[in-house]
């Protein structure tokens, strides 16, 4: 499982169904004995009862998890499976915890990354509208790496574009323009001038083969297909 998740990734999440016992359901909610995770005996002031909730349609709510039959028709005390369906995300933001998180849940998260569905743009006046995913949390959730725009780049990294303006790069669709002059963003292909200091020759020439052929457009273009979305204003 990677662990540098960044802002812009495009995800396809999936974890295996697994049986679970639905322990009470109301209009919004069902909450099913889960299967994976532990109590954190260390954990102060918190005590997870081993169960979460679900959403039922009628909530509105997005979550990841669903269960197999749907939450709108099992009963307390039903049998069902648990697990997430073949599902494309996009990281919003990562966030990180130095000590890990106290959950009440074992193992604690050192990091949660904010994701939205497809279709999703991240709008501030909304609240809880990203889902916070431990990627290496005690469910085997598979994630894999769809697209990473500008995968070449590291954030911080200062380029030269075809035109000779000088850029930062601050995450996919975030550039900032170090002539002060007109925002936008950097005609391809590109020259690294910094990454820490002094590029070495290897990073110079990778950067260069990457942007030899195509364009900022063209890789906009490819993760709007996977997304569904315009990019919004991403967070690291």
């Amino acid at each position: 499982m990677r662990d540098d998740y960044r802002a812009g990734d495009v995800l396809m999440l999936e974890c295996p169904f697994t049986e679970a016992v639905v322990t009470e359901v109301t209009r919004y909610h069902i909450s099913v004995r889960w299967p994976w995770l532990e109590v954190d005996p260390q954990a102060e002031n918190i005590r997870w009862n081993g169960q979460r909730a679900l959403p039922t349609p009628e909530a509105g709510e997005w979550e990841i998890f669903r269960t197999e039959p749907a939450e709108s028709v099992v009963r307390a005390g039903d049998t069902c499976l648990v697990g997430i369906p073949a599902t494309v995300v996009h990281v919003h933001a990562v966030c990180h915890f130095d000590p890990p998180q106290v959950t009440g849940m074992l193992p604690r998260p050192a990091a949660y990354l904010d994701l939205l569905r497809q279709g999703d743009t991240y709008d501030p006046e909304l609240e809880d509208q990203a889902y916070a995913l431990d990627p290496a949390g005690g469910e085997p959730i598979r994630i894999e790496l769809l697209f990473r725009p500008y995968a070449f780049l590291e954030p911080g990294d200062e380029v030269a574009d075809r035109n000779g303006r000088a850029w930062r790069f601050d995450a996919a669709w975030d550039w900032q323009a170090l002539d002060d002059e007109q925002p936008g963003s950097p005609a391809w292909p590109l020259a690294l001038l910094s990454r820490r200091g002094e590029p070495t020759p290897g990073e110079v020439a990778a950067v260069a083969r990457a942007t030899a052929v195509g364009s900022h457009a063209e890789a906009l273009e490819r993760w709007t297909g996977l997304t569904h979305v315009r990019p919004g204003a991403h967070r690291q």
